[in-house]
């Protein structure tokens, strides 16, 4: 009896010893001088974008009433250049100043979406779209990249947790404020506000010290010197060969690819959806956001703060994470016009807990699995994989709703998500076994 009370206060012991360090690795991270600005500068766009974003699916959607093949188009535009450009997006991101990319980015993305604010239809808004689209892939690599160089390998997960979760929140707050915006002026009005925090995204990325970027980043860049290294193309094929004989790394991205294939054809049809559900209620969509924001956000905050989950398994993430996707999309589907708000709301609980937990699992995991050299050739390279399944799914959604409806098409998706999800649960750990990275080894002898 004496020794089971003792070990229970032993691990009562080492669970406040561990949340203690957790919060200070947090705490020191947003001090980070080149991780908390940012950091900053990221929540401030990605909050702009969630502004946008909905603003562009009532503008289209509600007020030109575009077809589901016209609203396809949209995620089409924005795919070509993560398609053409991905993978050279990577190399860039590892061989370019990361800070300067990212800042240059950020200014011409406001000034690309300062010019949506005066297209008349959906044939102007679409080029711009892909150009703002081809900007965000040079960001996102040179991002993931800039973070890995000066992220210690221990906040790595922190990091990553952070981004997960300001991203999430953003979904509460920006379909929200954009409802209650459009309830009371435009879409225009929530496209200027993403104008405006690109450019203080871009100020923010200005106050980076450049030495304490050229301090930790180019710790690695020292062997290397810029004569020394190779050319792009080569760079390009050193990063496709990497992901090739890398079991773990392929696993992750033909499961990520088998998803995406599947929700991307009904991702930009839930204007369609709601049309139908919600015909007289623009902002209903927004709830729906707000939901699955607000239940990401709690993943990406259970993640940081419980141990537990920290350590479990990518089978149980990524498989349960599909598994979540899946179940709220079909469900979705199945909702009857005139659905109450508390109806969207609970579906979109669950879509945020899928969405969540898979983008901050294979976000880590990419990053565990790849040397720090190498992080935003990888990233490109999953950028293009995104941009063909973009290309793709897409049109074949706005066909499937304009001929058999978008609750059938929501609910065969959802279904075919779901079964995916059960997939990665059964046989997960064959296919992403416990990484071969001292960390990795250290956990799973500590479990």
């Amino acid at each position: 009896m004496g020794k089971s009370r003792e070990q229970g206060e032993k691990a009562l012991h080492e669970q406040v010893e561990n949340g203690q360090s957790g919060q200070k690795r947090r705490a020191s991270l947003l001090r980070h001088p080149v991780f908390g600005r940012t950091f900053t500068a990221y929540s401030l766009a990605v909050f702009g974008d969630w502004f946008d974003a909905i603003a562009i699916q009532v503008l289209i959607g509600y007020r030109w009433q575009a077809s589901p093949l016209e609203i396809a188009l949209v995620p089409v535009c924005m795919a070509v250049p993560g398609l053409l450009f991905g993978a050279a997006a990577g190399a860039a991101a590892d061989r370019l100043d990361k800070l300067r990319l990212m800042r240059v980015c950020d200014l011409l993305t406001a000034l690309a979406t300062v010019a949506i604010l005066f297209v008349p239809n959906i044939l102007w808004l679409l080029p711009l779209l892909t150009v703002r689209a081809a900007l965000g892939v040079f960001n996102v690599p040179a991002q993931q990249a800039l973070t890995r160089r000066v992220v210690s390998e221990e906040q790595l997960l922190d990091a990553t947790s952070l981004n997960g979760l300001v991203g999430q929140l953003s979904r509460i707050a920006g379909p929200l404020m954009g409802a209650a915006v459009l309830a009371l002026l435009s879409p225009q009005a929530c496209i200027a506000v993403n104008a405006i925090v690109r450019l203080f995204s871009y100020v923010i990325l200005r106050t980076v010290p450049k030495e304490a970027v050229s301090e930790q980043q180019m710790e690695g860049n020292k062997a290397v010197s810029l004569e020394q290294k190779p050319r792009t193309g080569a760079m390009l094929r050193e990063g496709w060969a990497f992901v090739r004989r890398t079991p773990v790394l392929r696993n992750l991205m033909l499961f990520a690819l088998l998803g995406m294939l599947a929700i991307q054809t009904i991702d930009f049809q839930f204007v369609s959806l709601f049309r139908r559900i919600a015909p007289d209620n623009e902002t209903a969509i927004g709830w729906l956001l707000a939901s699955s924001g607000a239940a990401a956000a709690g993943v990406a905050a259970a993640n940081m703060r419980f141990e537990r989950l920290r350590r479990a398994g990518w089978a149980i993430k990524l498989g349960g994470s599909y598994a979540l996707l899946g179940l709220s999309v079909l469900v979705i589907g199945l909702l009857p016009v005139g659905a109450p708000i508390y109806a969207l709301l609970v579906t979109g609980l669950l879509l945020g807990m899928g969405n969540g937990l898979f983008m901050i699992t294979f976000n880590h995991a990419l990053q565990q699995e790849t040397p720090p050299e190498l992080t935003g050739r990888v990233f490109g390279i999953q950028s293009t994989v995104l941009g063909g399944v973009m290309i793709a799914a897409p049109p074949l959604g706005g066909l499937l709703v304009q001929r058999w409806g978008p609750g059938e098409v929501f609910a065969a998706v959802g279904l075919l998500v779901f079964v995916l999800g059960l997939i990665g649960l059964l046989f997960g750990r064959k296919l992403w076994p416990v990484s071969s990275s001292p960390k990795s080894d250290e956990q799973a002898r500590s479990a």
